[in-house]
């Protein structure tokens, strides 16, 4: 597994609230559900990228 980098997020309390019913709803941390939720929207940025190239 890559080695992960720590850093400080502020976040709205109402969003971390939400994220962490999310998560849970899910059986993920919040720090996952965070982490799948920025990886989901950067490899849909790719493929939005990719379909502007074609």
């Amino acid at each position: 597994m890559a080695e992960k980098k720590a850093f400080v997020l502020r976040v709205n309390p109402d969003v971390l609230k939400e994220l962490e019913a999310w998560g849970a709803d899910e059986f993920r941390s919040t720090n996952g559900q965070i982490e799948y939720l920025l990886q989901q929207a950067l490899n849909d940025r790719k493929k939005a990228a990719r379909k502007k190239k074609a």
